[in-house]
């Protein structure tokens, strides 16, 4: 068993969703390993990950909207708004969806389907620089 690991950064431009599949796979290419699982992991509270259609960008417009629709800005109970008014939804946002995503490894790539991709899911108004932890083992 054999390990490896690696990390990038992602420049956001505010609220969406930001491709990371290349860079994910260029990791698993460095690493060797030929079967095992990727674990891809993102270090922060107000953004996540999603594994998501990557052919028609019009199925992420969608999810965001969604995700606009269920947890608002400006709901008035919020409490923990020191950030603004994107601070709380930001946070259940991330909540409701995924910090990391686990991808089988099969003949040195990742085992995605034909139109997934993996997808830094950003949900604060302004531009952050998110973090990306990406560990791989196996043989």
């Amino acid at each position: 068993m054999s390990a490896h690991a690696g990390s990038f950064t992602v420049r956001s431009r505010g609220k969406g969703t930001y491709e990371i599949t290349s860079e994910v796979a260029g990791i698993v290419a460095e690493s060797g390993i030929s079967t095992g699982t990727v674990t891809v992991f993102v270090r922060h509270t107000s953004a996540s990950l999603v594994i998501m259609e990557n052919a028609d960008p019009s199925a992420r417009r969608d999810l965001e909207a969604f995700f606009d629709h269920l947890v608002p800005e400006d709901t008035p109970y919020f409490v923990h708004t020191l950030e603004g008014p994107d601070d709380m939804p930001s946070h259940i946002r991330m909540a409701l969806t995924r910090t990391s995503e686990v991808i089988p490894v099969i003949d040195g790539r990742m085992a995605l389907g034909t139109w997934q991709g993996i997808f830094l899911f950003e949900h604060r108004r302004a531009p952050h620089q998110r973090q990306i932890v990406v560990a791989v083992t196996g043989d």
